[in-house]
């Protein structure tokens, strides 16, 4: 039974740069086990709110919750620490290192003793590829294989497995399907329907609706700063929900207008 308190919240959250107004009055929450979508074009404001969730940003008025407790998180690494884990498109990962050595990144295992310690790659393989292949991704199984030589969506499979070793229960994913095909997007809207089924609660980034309807529970739609449309699956269709994020626009308007053009 899913628990009542959303594991993260926000009241009334506002985004002021000087005199210019980016965010006003978000109201989002998430569960556990569930993915909140949330939707919107470029400039709705997505960006700034999502740094405001990891602790980049703080909110010039309102409040996050986690839990049900108000949270200050004046550094990243204060909601790292709560849980929080921000996965980017190819989910931040270096090309030019192992599979191992990113997924350990920061927090390698070692071996030996005192000032003799050194990296031990045999044990971050051997745990990285289980962890990798846990989310059904067969194919990676090679620690020692260079990141700059995976798919985008392979990059994604490895942010989030990593994200979930190290005790995330927070994913949010900035656009994690926006520059990949349709097979890797495929790929990675099954990791993500796969943290949901392990408990994790979920924020999905997306301008595409498609993506968001395939994995999505409860939906959000930002434009101009503005939560515009706040709702749960099936209460919307594909085209309502194009609609809201063209700004009221709708998709015949916008055939017509390219027709022209």
């Amino acid at each position: 039974m899913q628990n009542n308190t959303p594991v993260l919240e926000t009241h009334y959250v506002n985004k002021s740069f000087g005199h210019i107004d980016v965010l006003h009055n978000i109201n989002i929450k998430v569960h556990e086990g569930q993915v909140l979508c949330l939707l919107g074009d470029n400039g709705a404001g997505k960006s700034t709110l999502i740094k405001i969730l990891s602790g980049v940003y703080q909110p010039t008025r309102g409040k996050i919750a986690m839990d049900g407790k108000t949270i200050n998180f004046i550094r990243p690494k204060i909601a790292q620490d709560m849980g929080i884990a921000t996965v980017h498109q190819f989910g931040g990962t270096y090309p030019l290192m192992s599979i191992g050595r990113n997924f350990f990144a920061g927090s390698e295992p070692t071996r030996g003793w005192g000032p003799f310690k050194i990296f031990d790659r045999k044990k971050a393989n051997k745990i990285a590829i289980h962890e990798i292949q846990n989310f059904g991704i067969t194919r990676m199984d090679d620690g020692d294989r260079m990141v700059g030589g995976l798919s985008g969506g392979e990059r994604q499979s490895l942010a989030i497995a990593r994200a979930v070793y190290f005790g995330a229960r927070v994913l949010i994913l900035d656009e994690p399907t926006a520059a990949l095909g349709v097979k890797q997007a495929a790929h990675v809207l099954r990791i993500v329907n796969e943290a949901k089924r392990r408990g994790l609660a979920v924020i999905f980034i997306t301008h595409q609706v498609m993506h968001a309807l395939a994995v999505g529970d409860h939906f959000a739609v930002l434009i101009r700063g503005s939560i515009a449309a706040d709702f749960i699956k099936g209460e919307k269709t594909r085209e309502e929900i194009t609609d809201l994020m063209a700004g009221g626009e709708s998709m015949a308007d916008l055939e017509e207008a390219i027709d022209i053009y």
